[in-house]
């Protein structure tokens, strides 16, 4: 399981890139290989949407957040790896929260918790997905009871900085 840690203070990322392309003739098989082939580019964030195109036809947006710095290699990607034509790219400004790790005990072990701050306040916290799977897993009880036991100790926890 994750150690605690810091991580960066809250900061606007100005060099992001908004990278998105239309897909109507494309197999939906390969939606996940695609972006894992993204993700080990350099692309912070890729999602799918479901959209119509011209003739009423289903297709697939694909969009995804990179650094400026990471275009052309997610460019080849999406030209080797998708069926598109043309990508569509704009920069865009994210507003990052500070986070920090810590672990919540549980009856089945520890898990990490990360936390957003905003202007010294937690404002967010969530347990990290990996940790709650390995402990359905190894345990063979649903993901959703290991949520619910650490929602509700999260619930009556008092953070300090």
């Amino acid at each position: 399981m994750s150690q605690p840690f810091s991580h960066k203070e809250e900061h606007i990322d100005d060099e992001m890139l908004k990278v998105e392309v239309n897909l109507d003739d494309m197999p939906g098989e390969w939606l996940g290989y695609v972006m894992e082939k993204l993700f080990d580019h350099g692309a912070n964030d890729v999602f799918y949407s479901s959209i119509y195109m011209k003739k009423n036809r289903p297709a697939i947006l694909l969009q995804l957040l990179c650094d400026r710095e990471k275009l052309d290699d997610i460019k080849r990607v999406l030209f080797e790896e998708t069926t598109t034509f043309g990508i569509r790219y704009y920069p865009i400004s994210v507003h990052r929260l500070e986070r920090s790790f810590d672990e919540i005990e549980t009856e089945w072990g520890p898990v990490t918790i990360k936390r957003g701050v905003h202007r010294g306040e937690a404002v967010e916290s969530a347990p990290e997905y990996e940790d709650c799977k390995a402990i359905a897993e190894k345990y063979e009880i649903p993901i959703k009871e290991v949520y619910r036991v650490v929602w509700e100790k999260l619930r009556h926890q008092k953070w300090e900085f």
